[in-house]
């Protein structure tokens, strides 16, 4: 297994979530399967594409719709063609015991997953909108180093810190019960994993301008040979595991269940929105500030 930081594309990069790593690789395979968003975007789906893949580029929140596509993976690779997959890593899981056998010509992909939350959840965030004709989870308007990007939603920019649907999403009250204690995170067959190089500023400033930086984990000797075949259009260095995923423990860890997740659920089935992320919140973010504070106190006493 290698690590690696990695950005391909300029224009590509700001369009993408991360480094723009995923475009290059789809640009090397006959079908690509990803997810994407519905028309109306009140569902994320797994979709088959042949060339256009911009739908599939960009994080979506929200847990993905599979419907038949592991029937059309297989009638593609029965056909001889080169398929790409990329989901969380118990999707690709599921492709590979649907499957039950290894096909040189499949690359299976899996993202650095936090948890995946219930579709009501999102539904509950976007409620008071009549229309949804945009959404971009992860758009760069502000850049993208220390969590400075935002969402895009219907042509409205949102910075990451005052983004309601994501500060409760990183609170971990809404992920599916599986994804407290992810069993595919710890036996990954997966054949690269992407995600974001959290805190490549300080391990190589070289490597990020602040456009997006990818982590890129290869697991598989055929995971290997199709990142080799990629260098010469991208940048890309060499780093140890422990670099790639100093700041992003969710390569290899399961998010926590907070005690009062039950009641969450209670309370998202009877409560606008707004009243539900000041509840989840606020008392939050003063008990934290309470922490902090202390914390500089003792330290303070400490030193002297």
């Amino acid at each position: 297994m290698k690590t690696f930081a990695a950005y391909y594309d300029n224009e590509i990069r700001i369009k993408s979530s991360s480094g723009g790593v995923f475009s290059l690789i789809a640009s090397k395979f006959d079908v690509i399967y990803g997810v994407e968003m519905d028309q109306t975007n009140q569902y994320a789906i797994y979709a088959r594409k042949t060339n256009d893949i911009s739908s599939l580029r960009g994080s979506k929140y929200i847990q993905a719709k599979v419907g038949d596509s592991f029937k059309q993976v297989k009638k593609d690779l029965d056909d001889g063609k080169s398929v790409l997959f990329v989901g969380t890593v118990c999707h690709v899981e599921g492709l590979r015991k649907f499957l039950r056998c290894d096909y040189s010509q499949l690359m299976l992909v899996d993202v650095v997953c936090h948890g995946v939350p219930t579709p009501y959840y999102w539904h509950k965030y976007i409620e008071d909108k009549e229309v949804i004709h945009n959404i971009n989870f992860r758009a760069k308007n502000g850049g993208w180093d220390n969590y400075t990007y935002g969402m895009l939603l219907n042509d409205e920019y949102i910075p990451y810190n005052k983004n309601r649907f994501m500060s409760l999403y990183v609170r971990d009250y809404m992920l599916r019960p599986c994804c407290y204690e992810c069993i595919c995170k710890k036996n990954k067959k997966s054949d690269i994993t992407l995600g974001d190089f959290w805190g490549i500023e300080k391990i190589d400033p070289s490597m990020t301008d602040n456009k997006g930086t990818s982590l890129v984990i290869v697991r598989s000797e055929k995971g290997q040979r199709l990142f080799d075949s990629l260098k010469p259009e991208m940048s890309w260095k060499e780093m140890s595991y422990e670099e790639g995923v100093m700041q992003n423990p969710s390569e290899y860890s399961s998010s926590a269940k907070p005690s009062k997740r039950s009641n969450f659920f209670r309370d998202m089935k009877n409560l606008p929105f707004d009243k539900l992320y000041r509840k989840y919140t606020l008392k939050t973010s003063f008990c934290r500030r309470a922490i902090n504070k202390t914390i500089e106190i003792i330290k303070k006493r400490v030193n002297k």
